[in-house]
């Protein structure tokens, strides 16, 4: 495996903030094909690129091809990248992270050790909040300490597998490569408040209203969502500032009670409870066709009956139009 920086990882934002839309991302995915074929979405706000194919053919290295990139994405879109460059995709990735928006930062080539050893276990690719307490316990509290660390060791205290691929990223080994693949499909919708609103009530009942909206389109529209990602839009020290995050549902569903569980799960996970916030918006991605989804069979009756009552919702929604049926909690 080359150490030569043939790999970006690129994480898009609007000027002014927030992240782009889906029209706008699938453009800059095809900025990114002009350059190479080579590009994984990772939306709904950033891809990764494999430019080993065009280094030669742009004359540029990683570092200058991300510059043009940058530049053409400022140009044409609005849109300022931080971008990660590196050997491999979990290098990339952790770049990424790393790059202040409107720069670009290079792992270079033999230097992965250096980039990785002060970064805590948490930061590793791979390692969730559970894995980085069992690791920490053992002295392990850093990827340095985890590279350094006998695989035997690692798989004692992890498992067989995950200790060895534990051991390999920590030393800068990834065995994945850029898949191709298009933006998933996603849509979304957005509440805005007339001006700062700081009740956390009021914000709990925004999201309702964005999960009922996105699940009966969903129904509507015979498919279902296999993760949603909720944005809020709230004052800064420096005016506004828009955070963004994802997770994945435990099955693909179109059923507005999940997504409103997980949405406001996601919520809970930004800790703003005394923030003033202007706006809120949910996108539901990875659609798919609800009748290629797996629904995992339950006895819990609550369940079950929420499903019916919200079968007869949508035809009433259907015949008398949206308004007419809401939970309780929006009718108030």
């Amino acid at each position: 495996m080359s150490d030569q920086p043939a790999v970006l990882c690129l994480r898009f934002r609007r000027i002014g903030g927030g992240l782009p839309d889906s029209a706008g991302y699938e453009g800059l995915l095809a900025l990114l094909g002009a350059f190479t074929p080579v590009v994984e979405a990772a939306p709904p706000g950033a891809a990764l690129a494999d430019v080993g194919g065009a280094l030669r053919y742009f004359g540029q290295d990683a570092a200058g091809l991300a510059s043009v990139i940058r530049v053409r994405a400022l140009a044409l879109h609005g849109v300022d990248c931080a971008i990660g460059a590196a050997a491999n995709p979990m290098l990339a990735r952790m770049a990424a992270r790393q790059a202040a928006g409107g720069t670009t930062f290079v792992v270079p080539p033999g230097e992965h050790a250096g980039f990785l050893a002060s970064k805590p276990a948490a930061a590793l690719d791979g390692v969730g909040t559970a894995t980085a307490r069992t690791l920490c316990g053992y002295g392990l509290d850093s990827i340095g300490r985890i590279a350094a660390a006998p695989l035997a060791t690692l798989q004692r205290i992890t498992g067989v597998r995950t200790g060895r691929e534990l051991w390999e990223r920590a030393n800068g080994i990834d065995r994945t490569r850029v898949v191709p693949n298009a933006a998933a499909r996603s849509i979304a919708a957005e509440r805005s408040f007339p001006r700062d609103e700081l009740d956390p009530e009021q914000h709990r009942r925004a999201l309702l209203s964005l999960t009922e909206e996105l699940g009966a389109r969903l129904r509507v529209d015979g498919q279902v969502c296999r993760s949603l990602a909720v944005s809020v839009r709230y004052a800064d020290r420096t005016g506004y500032a828009t955070l963004t995050r994802s997770r994945t549902l435990t099955e693909p569903t179109a059923h507005s009670v999940a997504l409103t569980s997980l949405a406001y799960r996601i919520q809970d996970s930004f800790a703003l409870q005394r923030a003033r916030v202007r706006g809120i918006g949910l996108r539901a991605e990875g659609l798919h066709d609800a009748e290629r989804a797996a629904h995992q069979l339950t006895f819990d009756p609550v369940d079950e009956r929420a499903r019916r009552i919200e079968a007869v919702s949508d035809r009433l929604r259907a015949r008398f139009g949206p308004g007419a049926v809401k939970p309780g909690r929006l009718a108030a």
